[in-house]
């Protein structure tokens, strides 16, 4: 990395912030699909809708994510791939941030 300022800022710590970007995204797409499905059901039965915030307190909501164990494969995948472009500081798992990229890769 030749830059520096908040560029390096950003490029060092870029692994852990790609991480934070992919779990609010599946968080979030997870209760927008979560909610649509439970309204689904609701409707079939004569209940009223709830709104996503509603959602977000049901045990519904936190059961789900946890009972699946394929997200599990999916984030080891996500940490081998993405650790081989991304950097973090201070990290065992991370390449040096000062390091290019073709002088780290096999």
């Amino acid at each position: 990395m030749r830059r520096g300022g908040w560029v390096l800022s950003v490029y060092e710590n870029s692994l852990a912030a790609a991480f934070f970007v992919l779990f609010f995204a599946s968080w979030s797409l997870h209760a927008l699909g979560g909610v649509a499905a439970y309204n689904a059901e609701q409707a079939e039965h004569g209940q009223a809708a709830i709104s996503v915030w509603q959602y977000l307190i049901t045990s519904r909501f936190w059961f789900e994510p946890m009972q699946n164990w394929q997200s599990e494969f999916i984030a080891v995948a996500a940490i081998v791939g993405l650790s081989i472009f991304l950097r973090q500081r201070g990290s065992a798992e991370s390449k040096p941030v000062a390091d290019a990229h073709r002088d780290t890769s096999a």
